[in-house]
């Protein structure tokens, strides 16, 4: 089974995928995960990476495409796999189409209000992982700005900054919005409400592949 998670920064298709990852047992595959451990590593691709998304900015075509299908060369790719972030142009969908036949598409919907607190609100725990919101109660730490788990401080990227965030929203309109229309062509699209929990949003998911 192979399922193309689709939909603008923030809308939780990283949460959903993962959740769908463990159910049917394939894997997540998130070129945006990819790129950030190279930012990490601070190879000559992180590098490169981090001055574009810093900018608010889609990496090259050419490059996540080629990204793209190393991973899904993986042997634990071969009953399937969830796309988390990809694809994101029309091209890389046109790609998409040669590599593997996509079984559901799914485009996850929220207002441009519900984005930007989604996204200027995520907090990160750079010793153990874990996640947070301050702007969702359900996600928010217990104390102001320190992990729960390990009681570190917690921290934002600097691609949250409301400015950056506004860039990103608008660059997602102008370049990724077209692939709607192209998978609307194809009649693979379905739209899901993801303004509710993650748990929802998959339950969603799950009745449109459970109706087929």
């Amino acid at each position: 089974m192979i399922i193309v998670m689709f939909g603008p920064p923030g809308i939780g298709k990283g949460t959903a995928s993962g959740i769908l990852s463990r159910k049917f047992k394939i894997p997540k595959i998130s070129t945006g995960d990819i790129l950030r451990e190279e930012m990490q590593k601070e190879t000559d691709l992180g590098k490169k990476v981090k001055e574009i998304v810093n900018a608010g900015n889609l990496v090259p075509d050419n490059l996540i495409i080629e990204i793209f299908k190393q991973r899904v060369k993986k042997s634990d790719s071969k009953n399937g796999y969830i796309t988390d972030g990809f694809p994101r142009t029309v091209e890389q969908a046109k790609a998409l189409d040669k590599i593997a036949k996509t079984d559901y598409i799914f485009n996850l919907q929220a207002s441009h209000e519900s984005l930007m607190k989604r996204i200027t609100g995520r907090r990160y725990c750079q010793k153990c992982g874990e996640q947070y919101n301050i702007n969702i109660d359900a996600f928010k730490p217990k104390k102001k700005d320190t992990c729960d788990k390990c009681a570190t401080k917690l921290s934002a990227r600097a691609d949250q900054n409301p400015k950056i965030v506004e860039q990103r929203l608008k660059v997602y309109d102008k370049e990724t919005k077209p692939v709607i229309d192209y998978y609307k062509k194809q009649g693979k699209l379905n739209n899901i409400n993801a303004e509710g929990l993650p748990e929802e949003i998959v339950d969603s998911i799950l009745s449109v592949i459970g109706s087929r």
